[in-house]
């Protein structure tokens, strides 16, 4: 069977993309189509970087080819996201920062700092100018990741004015208020003071250029997660959770308070999915298997 380019973009246009009016083909997300043989590559421009808005999109287009155009049709979707400009997202700019990313997981313990330490490390490697934010005032703990309990921020002069220096290491630039207190040190401040000690290290900082800002969020939804999603221009939010249900109830929280604040959903990682035995190799699902994928899954289809 002879795939026609004309059969292809009359399917397409029975799809919508999620958050638009118009269907993919008459908005122009539809940029090219393209059959070689039984094959059909279709290019993509998106508007938001969301994961569950890329995925039920590509779901759709491969489904609904399938279904009426010819089910034996191999499909690539080739997706290309052109987000908004920096004017149209909230929170007040900060200068020299491209992209700033929030790492949340809503339940506490399930490793979201050493994923943000991961990621951070891994951006530095690949050429990337990177800066975290330990946001988490009441259990800050990338001063311990990176090795420098001991350091601390300097005063520098920019533009005339002072500002804290942030510490760096592994190529990574570094902020928390783990640089200003004793590590036994019970850190006792209501919201509203915890949301001002982090403008201060956000807004009153030397980061300089950065590629990539990570904030590494504390656990929950209550002030201080809030403060930030709203004043600060956020990318983007990656999802850190553990297999089992417990920490996906808490995860699905944090995904709500993201969606309120119109803050695009990056991708969701499943921490802690097995454990390898040293001893004889065998791997064991001490929390349950497969919660990340259940939760992703389920995200996709409310879109």
């Amino acid at each position: 069977m002879k795939l026609d380019k004309k059969d292809i973009l009359k399917a397409l246009e029975t799809i919508t993309i999620a958050g638009e009016g118009k269907n993919m083909v008459e908005s122009g997300a539809v940029t090219n189509v393209v059959t070689f043989g039984d094959e059909i590559i279709v290019d993509l421009v998106l508007h938001t970087p969301a994961m569950h808005i890329k995925k039920r999109a590509e779901d759709d287009i491969k489904k609904t080819i399938h279904e009426l155009v010819s089910k034996d049709a191999k499909i690539k979707v080739n997706i290309k996201v052109e987000t908004p400009e920096a004017s149209e997202i909230k929170g007040k700019a900060i200068p020299g920062m491209k992209n700033i990313i929030a790492i949340a997981s809503g339940k506490g313990g399930v490793g979201k700092s050493t994923v943000t330490a991961n990621l951070a490390v891994t951006l530095a490697k690949m050429g990337f100018k990177v800066g975290i934010l330990d946001a988490d005032i009441y259990g800050p703990s990338m001063p311990i990741m990176f090795d420098v309990e001991s350091e601390k921020p300097i005063s520098v002069t920019v533009d005339g004015k002072s500002k804290m220096k942030p510490v760096e290491s592994y190529e990574v630039k570094i902020l928390s208020i783990g640089f200003f207190t004793a590590p036994s040190q019970a850190v006792i401040w209501r919201g509203p003071m915890a949301s001002k000690a982090l403008n201060q290290m956000i807004f009153d900082a030397d980061w300089g250029e950065l590629d990539f800002m990570l904030i590494d969020l504390p656990p929950g939804t209550g002030d201080i997660q809030l403060t930030l999603v709203q004043t600060i221009p956020l990318t983007g939010a990656v999802i850190v959770t553990t297999p089992q249900e417990v920490s996906l109830i808490d995860a699905r929280k944090a995904l709500k308070m993201f969606e309120r604040v119109n803050v695009p959903i990056l991708g969701v990682v499943e921490n802690m999915s097995y454990f390898i035995a040293p001893d004889t190799g065998n791997k064991y699902d001490i929390f349950g298997s497969g919660g990340g994928e259940k939760f992703v899954k389920n995200l996709t289809q409310l879109y």
